[in-house]
Parts: C-alpha cells; sequence; structure tokens
C-alpha cells in the first residue's frame, strides 16, 4: 500500500462516492432516489471533511479522486 497524504476516513469517501455515482449511471437501477440521497450525503462528507481546512492541504481533489480510483482497482484485481 502507498503512503498517501490523506486521512482514511476521507478516501473510504470518496471510494463510496465513486462506487455509488457509478451505480447510479448504470442504466436499469431501480433505486435512483436512494443512491442520490447517498451520493449527496457523501459529497458533503468529502467536500466538509476538516483535511480541507488545513492552509495549504499537501494534495487536492484529482488527487483524492485519483487515488480512490487505484485502490478500487487494486481491490477488484486483488478479488
Amino acid at each position: 500500500m502507498r503512503h498517501h497524504p490523506f486521512p482514511d476516513d476521507l478516501v473510504t469517501a470518496q471510494r463510496s462516492w465513486a462506487a455509488t455515482y457509478e451505480e447510479l449511471a448504470r442504466t436499469g437501477t431501480a433505486r435512483t432516489t436512494a443512491l442520490r440521497r447517498r451520493l449527496l450525503r457523501l459529497s458533503g462528507r468529502v467536500y466538509f471533511h476538516p483535511y480541507w481546512d488545513q492552509p495549504r492541504p499537501t494534495a487536492g481533489r484529482p488527487e483524492l479522486a485519483e487515488l480512490a480510483r487505484a485502490e478500487d482497482e487494486q481491490a477488484g484485481s486483488a478479488a
């Protein structure tokens, strides 16, 4: 596992956000209302996380999204 500057709970929220977004984007999803609500809740967790309150965060939102994507791919290939 690679070291990164993000707190674990922020990475987990970003990974959950990406998974929820992907599920919502699939056609034929029956529970869109629940998924949209979850996406909004996770967006708030990611956007308003205390990490971003630092005067100069070590890394930005694009790096967080890329890290979450890489971890999901790594978890998928390990399964």
